[in-house]
């Protein structure tokens, strides 16, 4: 049905866009195949008036024009729907270059090729290089995770998904029922972000925790998606990133590099153990727990609770 209806508005706007006169609605009728199969004129009026609406939505100038001898008739002219001619200076046109070298992965790769041999036709000066310039920039967003691109469309059409994810610190993935926002990679992974309907709230997942296959599902989001997904903002508070306080762990010799990068002070205790002081934020304890036995929590009691709690879980299986 919305491959028809696609179809049916190309057609009139073909229609209105072709002709040097305007055309009544009997002749669109008689032109546009889907019209000559609606069942009555009613049918027909209601589709028409539809359709004229839809175009004039997306932007298509269609005027209407009544004849002497009453009848009205439409058409689209073209110099009042030609798109203004495409400016762009040396900067602007290297940002768009390496927005386009961003993407490796072969669809997306191709569709942003394409966008910029668009913009060649529609006029971008041809001593302006949008892949040379600054081309010691070569900016790369790895995407390994065969999520990506499902999740990537269903936030685009805004379409609910089901997915099995495993938390941290679980040893079985589980079934998730999401309505995605929007995905963004932050420090080499990607993230999704949206509505959990199970729990009722916003989350963030990690897509290379997503196991098997996302599942596409009918209806109509039922939470409403906010004006700016904020997903790095979020990850980072998950990650501890906007932590207020600290945490005193030890940490084992030679071991955990990315906790030793955060922290704020480093104490040898003897050839083994090394005392530090991180900050503390929520998710730390998923995090601590990823170290396995090379960490102990000595401070706050909370923290010990919840990493001990998390361990006893994977324990358990």
């Amino acid at each position: 049905m919305a491959i028809a209806k696609a179809e049916r508005l190309m057609n009139l706007a073909l229609c209105l866009l072709g002709t040097r006169r305007p055309l009544s609605k009997r002749e669109l009728r008689e032109s546009i195949e889907a019209y000559l199969e609606a069942g009555s004129d009613d049918s027909f009026n209601r589709m028409f008036e539809r359709d004229k609406d839809d175009l004039r939505e997306l932007g298509l100038v269609i005027e209407t024009v009544e004849s002497l001898d009453g009848e009205v008739g439409y058409l689209a002219r073209r110099d009042s729907n030609r798109l203004p001619p495409i400016t762009l200076d040396a900067e602007e046109a290297a940002a768009l270059g390496l927005a386009a070298k961003v993407w490796q992965q072969a669809r997306l790769a191709g569709a942003a090729s394409g966008a910029l041999q668009k913009l060649r036709a529609a006029g971008l000066p041809e001593d302006v290089d949008p892949y040379g310039a600054h081309g010691a920039l070569e900016p790369r967003i790895p995407v390994h995770e065969a999520a990506f691109e499902p999740l990537m469309l269903a936030c685009r059409d805004r379409r609910p998904v089901v997915f099995d994810y495993r938390k941290a610190n679980a040893a079985q993935p589980e079934p998730r029922h999401v309505e995605p926002w929007a995905l963004e990679c932050w420090r080499g992974h990607w993230y999704l972000a949206g509505w959990d309907r199970d729990r009722g709230a916003e989350r963030v997942f990690r897509l290379s925790r997503i196991t098997g296959r996302v599942r596409s599902r009918g209806g109509r989001f039922t939470a409403p998606v906010p004006d700016v997904v904020t997903v790095r903002e979020t990850v980072a508070s998950w990650a501890g990133e906007t932590a207020d306080r600290s945490a005193r762990i030890r940490l084992r010799s030679g071991a955990g590099y990315p906790l030793r990068a955060k922290a704020t002070s480093v104490r040898e205790l003897d050839g083994d153990w090394d005392e530090l002081e991180i900050p503390y934020g929520h998710g730390l304890d998923a995090w601590l727990v990823e170290f396995g036995p090379d960490v102990v929590v000595l401070e706050p009691a909370e923290l010990r609770a919840d990493v001990v709690d998390r361990l006893r879980a994977v324990a358990k299986g």
